[in-house]
């Protein structure tokens, strides 16, 4: 048995995508669900969670950053719906072949080149 100070640990540790990857592979081939893991399927699924997402904020109006206001256990259900749209996006990715921390690094650079920053006057 972990002791609480190794659980601790483990909740602390930053987490690759390349590691979240090879765990919902894991997951998804000990449960015999490739077969379902389409790149439709998995795109339709995350549309689905993003709904769920949605739905937390639907009535809130504006929210101010950080969520001081809301209550723990809604920030957990937010973590929740938050980590289903991200562990599907994951998925898509790797069932399309593309690394995902690679694209999204290009991206940025691209994004950096479009929208460079503000001079000063």
């Amino acid at each position: 048995m972990r002791s609480e100070e190794e659980v601790v640990q483990e909740k602390v540790m930053d987490i690759s995508l390349k590691e979240l990857s090879r765990k919902l592979e894991e997951f998804a081939k000990a449960r015999d669900w490739e077969k379902y893991h389409s790149p439709r399927n998995l795109l339709l699924a995350m549309v689905g969670e993003m709904g769920e997402l949605s739905e937390i904020f639907q009535w809130k109006g504006e929210v101010d950053k950080g969520l001081p206001n809301w209550e723990e256990s809604e920030k957990e259900h937010l973590g929740e719906e938050l980590s289903d749209v991200l562990l599907y996006l994951i998925r898509l990715a790797d069932t399309c072949g593309i690394d995902l921390g690679d694209a999204a690094s290009k991206k940025i650079v691209k994004n950096g080149i479009k929208y460079p920053p503000k001079k000063p006057f």
